[in-house]
C-alpha cells in the first residue's frame, strides 16, 4: 500500500465482480473511499466487507446505470457518504454475445448501460467532482472497441463509442480539472468468462489453450493487472495524461 489515492472519494460501476471489483479492492488499499455501485446486492456487499476487514471504507449502491434515477442516486450517495467525489470508474457493461440477429432489446440493453448510462453516470459525478476541485473518470473500453469477433456486434458498437465518448469528455471536462481517459482490456480471467466457457460448451482449459496464441504475451490477464492501470489514470501520477485510451491486452492489438 502507497497511498496512492488517500484523501480520494471513487465511485466504482460494476463493482461487485470482475475488474470492478479487483479495483475498488485496490482503491481502498490506496486510501480511497469507496461506492461500489452494481446491481447485484450480494455480490456488492460481499466486496464491501472484503474493504472493511482490510481497513478500508466503502458501501454498497444498488445501481441501474441505465436508469437516470439511480445514477444520479450512486453519485448522490457518495457525498452524503463521504463529502465528496473525486474520482468514477465506468466499468458496468452489458456483455451480448449476439451478431445481427440481436433484437431491438438487445440493442436498447446493451447501448442502455454500455453507452447512455455510462454518460448518465459521468454527468452527475462531473457536477460533484467540479464541487471538489477537480479529480478523474476512467471509462473501459475492450480490445473490441477496435477489432472485429464474431457475433460480437453489439458489444464493440458500444465499446467503440466509448472511445470516441472519452475524447469528447476529457475536452468538455479539461476546464474543470477533470481528466477522463479509457483503459481497454484484452481477454481478462473473470466471472464472465467463466460464464461464457460453460455457455459455450468448453473446458476452461480448452478456452485458455484456444486464446493464448492471440496474445504477445501468451495468456490472459487478471483483473488486478486491469485494475492497477485503472488506478494510475485515476491517480495524480496520470495528471498530464486525458482523452487517452490504454490498452490492457497482453499485446493482442500489437499483432
Amino acid at each position: 500500500m502507497s497511498d496512492r489515492l488517500k484523501g480520494k472519494v471513487a465511485i466504482v460501476t460494476g463493482g461487485a465482480a470482475g475488474i470492478g471489483e479487483a479495483t475498488a479492492v485496490l482503491f481502498a488499499e490506496e486510501g480511497a473511499k469507496v461506492v461500489i455501485a452494481d446491481v447485484d446486492e450480494a455480490a456488492g456487499m460481499e466486496t464491501v466487507a472484503r474493504i472493511r476487514a482490510q481497513g478500508g471504507e466503502a458501501i454498497f449502491v444498488s445501481t441501474d446505470i441505465s436508469r437516470e434515477g439511480d445514477a444520479r442516486k450512486a453519485c448522490d450517495e457518495a457525498v452524503r457518504a463521504f463529502g465528496r467525489l473525486h474520482i468514477l470508474v465506468n466499468n458496468a457493461a452489458n456483455f451480448m454475445l449476439k451478431g445481427l440477429e440481436a433484437s431491438i432489446d438487445d440493442w436498447h440493453r446493451s447501448l442502455g448501460v454500455n453507452v447512455i448510462g455510462t454518460a448518465l453516470i459521468s454527468r452527475y459525478a462531473a457536477e460533484a467532482i467540479k464541487n471538489a476541485g477537480g479529480g478523474a473518470i476512467v471509462n473501459l473500453g475492450s480490445i473490441s472497441s477496435f477489432i472485429a469477433q464474431p457475433s460480437f456486434v453489439a458489444y464493440s458498437a458500444t465499446k467503440a463509442a466509448l472511445v470516441q465518448m472519452t475524447r469528447n469528455m476529457a475536452m468538455d471536462l479539461a476546464p474543470f480539472n477533470i481528466r477522463v481517459n479509457c483503459v481497454c482490456p484484452g481477454t481478462i480471467l473473470t466471472q464472465a468468462v467463466h460464464r461464457h466457457v460453460e455457455r459455450v460448451g468448453m473446458t476452461l482449459e480448452e478456452f485458455l489453450t484456444e486464446e493464448r496464441p492471440k496474445y504477445l504475451l501468451s495468456r490472459i490477464g487478471e483483473p488486478r493487472e486491469v485494475a492497477y492501470a485503472i488506478l494510475f489514470l485515476a491517480s495524480n501520477e496520470a495528471s498530464f495524461i486525458t482523452g487517452a485510451h490504454l490498452m490492457v491486452d497482453g499485446g493482442y492489438t500489437a499483432r
